[in-house]
């Protein structure tokens, strides 16, 4: 089956749609994956400042 001029020129057209669509699809899920990984350091980094706090109030009162 010959395609003419018009019918390769949306194929191509369709097929960089799709690809579009893909990379898009592809960068949201970098995305949340991003962000899942930026909240687990967040809450690290909140559980590793309550313990600081708590050695630095341990280290006040042994001062005193």
């Amino acid at each position: 089956m010959a395609f003419g001029v018009q019918e390769l020129t949306l194929s191509i057209i369709i097929g960089t749609l799709a690809s579009i669509v893909y990379s898009l699809r592809v960068l949201v899920l970098m995305e949340r994956r991003i962000a899942r990984i930026e909240a687990h350091i967040e809450k690290a980094v909140n559980n590793i400042m309550k313990e600081e706090i708590q050695i630095e109030k341990s280290l006040k009162k042994k001062r005193k």
